[in-house]
């Protein structure tokens, strides 16, 4: 068996969305921190980094979401080493839910090890993985998924990056990332005509289930970023967002994502059928497959 953390966290009101469940993005922000503090449990906190001159910085974050949090819940992250590669790791995370012992989520984060100064790829040591005691997993990787040529009309919000955005590494945190593809994926509604208030009027929810994000630059504060979202793989209740973030200056990356969303209807919590007047509304936003 492999070397587990657990951390525990209360469901803060502050935390939740609209719909009262913990936002996508705090998720993320409960691994990181849950992260931090199994490192430490193991001899590697943050001054042995800075000892170091080294840091681990996210590079793919897969997260499944399989049943709400509500604000009060109590749920408990434990996560462990999957493996580690010359300069990478992949660390999993499961969620469970204190009151009924329900796995509300699962997750797994690649991190690459980098050099302070450089930013450049340093190798792991064999101390260090000894200390965090890996799984040593076989399962391989599976590519990013290569979104589909856009449709006729992609949605593109531009966003600054702002000072609450950024983290201790001085660039815009891995979470706040999701923050933004949330905000894209709800400007975009707006524009083809199903603002939040008319789906919740016409008694339609979208909720995540799966978020797979690339990080693949960094952004800093005052940046001026493109998140462009569209639709493909639309089903009978479900559909993929693909997003893309990047500079606007230089067109440099940043982020991308696929994100698949279920169509639920809140007052029953019944799954819904994708509505025939939204595929009208939302053609020229969709993948024709």
């Amino acid at each position: 068996m492999p070397l587990t953390h657990q951390s525990t966290y209360r469901v803060r009101h502050y935390e939740c969305d609209a719909y009262g469940h913990l936002n996508n993005a705090n998720y993320l922000r409960y691994m990181e921190q849950t992260a931090i503090e199994a490192s430490a449990a193991v001899g590697y906190d943050d001054a042995r980094y800075a000892a170091l001159g080294t840091l681990w910085l996210i590079h793919e974050t897969d997260i499944e979401y399989l049943l709400p949090l509500l604000a009060g819940d109590e749920v408990v992250v434990t996560t462990w080493v999957a493996d580690f590669r010359r300069v990478r790791s992949r660390r999993r995370y499961e969620f469970t839910r204190v009151a009924d012992g329900a796995l509300v989520a699962r997750a797994a984060t690649d991190w690459a090890y980098l050099d302070r100064a450089s930013g450049r790829p340093v190798a792991i040591s064999a101390e260090m993985i000894a200390a965090f005691d890996p799984a040593n997993e076989t399962v391989a990787r599976t590519p990013f998924p290569t979104p589909p040529p856009a449709p006729p009309r992609p949605y593109t919000l531009a966003r600054r990056v702002e000072w609450r955005d950024i983290d201790m590494a001085m660039h815009v945190n891995n979470a706040n990332y999701l923050s933004y593809m949330e905000e894209c994926g709800v400007e975009s509604l707006g524009a083809f005509g199903w603002s939040m208030e008319r789906l919740v009027a016409e008694d339609i929810a979208i909720f995540a289930r799966r978020h797979r994000i690339e990080y693949q630059g960094q952004a800093k504060l005052g940046d001026l970023l493109d998140v462009t979202t569209f639709l493909a793989e639309v089903r009978r209740a479900t559909a993929v967002r693909h997003f893309a973030i990047r500079r606007a200056g230089d067109g440099a990356p940043i982020a991308r994502a696929y994100s698949q969303w279920v169509f639920m209807h809140p007052s029953s919590g019944q799954v819904a059928r994708v509505p025939e007047r939204i595929l009208v509304d939302f053609a020229e936003h969709i993948v024709r497959e």
